[in-house]
């Protein structure tokens, strides 16, 4: 029975190093969730999600992903993409301000989702085969127009939170390529440029209300700065072992809005403590070592970049989300991989996580 499993395992090219931290994250957001009393609107639609990307996970293990390398595969689901988040802008569902959704029945789809996992294929590709020549700045100009084209479709729905993980998916990817001290100074002094635009010409009175909260938090907590005063007071409460499972006030008496989403990593500290955020943290960790470790191995240079782009995608989604529930970063609606609400982040993280666990196979040496 156990060779039989075994063999099984095999066959589907599975890595447990990267499902066991990601499961355990996902059930973590799952308990978290879970009122333990009343409604539990959010868990149970949120199960159902679960085990649909599990098994998303599970089948993207039996394909060979290597098709993925080709320009005019990567060429159509660019066009696709953008096509879609296009198409967003004029029919999509307004949720709280932001036309960010598809509304078909009872399911709700977010395509800012998949769009970063669009956008790490398209630079994984263009890397991959330009990554020698890097230091020569029309590479980045041309990476970044992939880019831009994909955050400006988002910011404008508008999804700022979104947006801003897709710049820093860009960034994180250029600078893995090798870029010049003299280029990234550029690329500084450009985002400088670019934010000043954003302050005086784009930015909503809503966002910089936001960014002003950030830099005084205390100066409007029952406004603008609600939200960050309410998370911070969350996760201080905790203490070192935390309030226990489902005795969270700050969640479960909802003074901390969303916390199924934008803040379910307060309402998890609130509840777990200290102890139980180290826990929480080092099983990111884990799972992001295995993922560089992945990419490490690959069997292209468009395997490494591949995995290297996914790692900065979950990075950069976990550090936003903490910082903003701590206080330290601005508010910015950015979910946590794996253990917040919904499903479209939910899908694509655990795709993602099944074409490196399938990718391994093809890898450049042995691994445990």
């Amino acid at each position: 029975m156990k060779g039989a499993v075994l063999k099984f395992t095999e066959r589907m090219h599975i890595d447990w190093y990267l499902f066991v931290p990601a499961i355990l994250i996902s059930l973590a957001g799952l308990v978290t969730m879970n009122s333990f009393s009343g409604e539990n609107y959010f868990f149970f639609r949120q199960s159902i999600w679960l085990l649909v990307s599990v098994l998303l996970f599970f089948g993207a293990t039996l394909v060979d992903w290597r098709f993925l390398r080709r320009t005019k595969v990567l060429m159509f689901i660019f066009t696709a993409t953008v096509s879609v988040l296009a198409t967003l802008l004029v029919l999509g569902q307004a949720t709280r301000g932001a036309q960010s959704w598809f509304q078909i029945g009872a399911l709700a789809f977010q395509p800012s989702d998949p769009a970063k996992f669009v956008i790490i294929l398209m630079l994984s590709k263009y890397f991959s085969r330009r990554h020698i020549e890097i230091k020569n700045l029309r590479h980045i100009l041309v990476s970044g127009a992939y880019t831009f084209i994909i955050f400006i479709l988002v910011f404008f729905q508008p999804d700022f939170g979104s947006a801003v993980v897709i710049l820093g998916i860009w960034l994180g990817m250029v600078l893995v390529s090798g870029i010049s001290k003299k280029h990234l100074a550029f690329v500084a002094i450009l985002g400088l440029v670019t934010s000043a635009v954003l302050w005086m010409f784009i930015f909503a009175p809503y966002q910089k209300a936001r960014i002003v909260s950030f830099i005084h938090p205390l100066a409007d907590v029952r406004g603008a700065g609600y939200n960050a005063y309410q998370s911070t007071v969350a996760v201080g409460s905790g203490g070192v072992l935390g309030k226990g499972i489902g005795q969270g006030s700050q969640s479960k008496l909802r003074f901390l809005p969303e916390y199924e989403t934008d803040f379910i990593f307060a309402a998890f500290t609130e509840e777990w403590g200290v102890v139980g955020t180290v826990i929480l943290l080092a099983l990111c960790l884990i799972l992001l070592i295995r993922i560089v470790d992945n990419a490490r191995l690959g069997a292209t240079n468009f395997e490494t970049f591949f995995g290297l782009g996914v790692a900065i995608l979950f990075t950069v989604h976990i550090v936003i989300h903490a910082g903003m529930n701590m206080g330290v970063m601005p508010v910015t609606g950015i979910t946590f991989p794996f253990m917040s609400y919904g499903g479209s982040h939910l899908a694509t993280e655990w795709l993602a996580l099944g074409i490196l666990s399938s990718t391994k196979r093809h890898s450049q040496g042995p691994r445990i």
